[in-house]
């Protein structure tokens, strides 16, 4: 009984790794030990599916010790993964398309192969501004601040001033880094107003801030956040690949769980600064929403790809036709992992 044991136990990892070989197009099998990877992601609450995945053991779950690391902005993201540095970015999907063409903070020689592989949310995104502005329209001659004004959460700022009556000209632009540091800038009134994801668009209304309006409400379905890496580094790790996506579809549906609830807002409280339970609980409720919070399946819905598309190819330069999503993204792990 014991062997036979034995041998169904060899023809599941054998049959497991198989299927990953045949997935990415070389040898691959299942980690027998666990594997370290290494993640990039900007500060913020939204980082709390990372959190919960390390804590409650997704990431050993499925054979990974993920060492998470935030970064100041984008270029250190990118600088990063093409040198190997980090192996995972969680990024906004239109960075991987600007990248790809071309269009890009910094060129790379060779070029990149950026690519998002699973889906994490649709950005959370909020256009915030100081208590005396109260509407987009009173933005006229303010001066609001971005990470970069190439970057696709610059695009979907842009359009929401846009659809609001606002002209680019209409207002003076800042750079300001990251989404935690446009949040610091702002609450010390260096600007006047800038694109926050959640949950600091709530830190910041519970300071007398105003919400002027949500990329969701102007915008409509928008792929977000992504999980990425190189194509070279993920056809040589197929299965850390799968496994990623397996811990972090686990976390996001353990903290959709509302017996965990507290616990997820423990874990916001623990792990942002300056976070109080009022504003995790209401934190907590926003992007655990069943219908607008995280993706409960980490998938990359083709209707909020076709967005942060259309943004790139009107508003990226020279303005262009983005009509391929393959050129962009690859399901293939994402489809692998949600296969068992």
């Amino acid at each position: 009984m014991e062997t036979n044991k034995i041998r169904r136990r060899g023809l599941l990892a054998a049959a497991s790794g198989a299927a990953l070989a045949g997935l990415a197009g070389c040898a691959a099998t299942v980690p027998l030990t666990p594997q370290p990877i290494s993640v990039i992601s900007f500060g913020g609450g939204f980082n709390l599916p990372l959190w919960a995945a390390r804590d409650q053991g997704f990431f050993a779950k499925h054979g990974l010790v993920a060492d998470l690391q935030v970064t100041p902005d984008s270029k250190n993201v990118f600088n990063g993964l093409m040198e190997g540095r980090y192996q995972v970015a969680i990024t906004a999907f239109d960075n991987i398309v600007a990248y790809q063409e071309g269009q890009g903070e910094l060129k790379f020689d060779p070029p990149s192969d950026f690519f998002a592989f699973m889906g994490s949310d649709d950005g959370f995104l909020s256009l915030v501004a100081v208590p005396e502005v109260k509407s987009v329209a009173q933005l006229k001659g303010k001066t609001v601040s971005v990470d970069a004004m190439s970057n696709g959460f610059s695009f979907a700022l842009r359009e929401m001033l846009a659809r609001n009556g606002v002209a680019e000209s209409d207002v003076k632009w800042a750079r300001a880094g990251g989404t935690d540091r446009r949040f610091a800038a702002l609450m010390e009134r260096q600007h006047d107003a800038t694109m926050l994801r959640a949950p600091f668009d709530l830190q910041a209304t519970n300071r007398g801030f105003n919400q002027l309006a949500t990329a969701r409400e102007v915008i409509g379905p928008y792929l977000g956040i992504v999980g990425a890496a190189r194509r070279s580094w993920a056809r040589e790790h197929p299965a850390q690949v799968v496994a990623f996506i397996r811990a972090y579809r686990d976390a996001v549906r353990w903290l959709e769980d509302p017996a965990n609830r507290s616990a997820a807002e423990a874990l916001l409280v623990r792990n942002v600064p300056n976070m109080s339970p009022q504003i995790a609980q209401q934190s907590a409720a926003l992007m655990l929403d069943p219908k607008s919070g995280f993706f409960a399946d980490a998938g990359m819905e083709p209707r909020a790809v076709q967005a942060v598309l259309a943004l790139r190819g009107k508003l990226g330069e020279p303005a262009r036709t983005l009509d391929n999503p393959d050129k962009y993204l690859d399901r293939r792990y994402w489809r692998e992992a949600m296969a068992r």
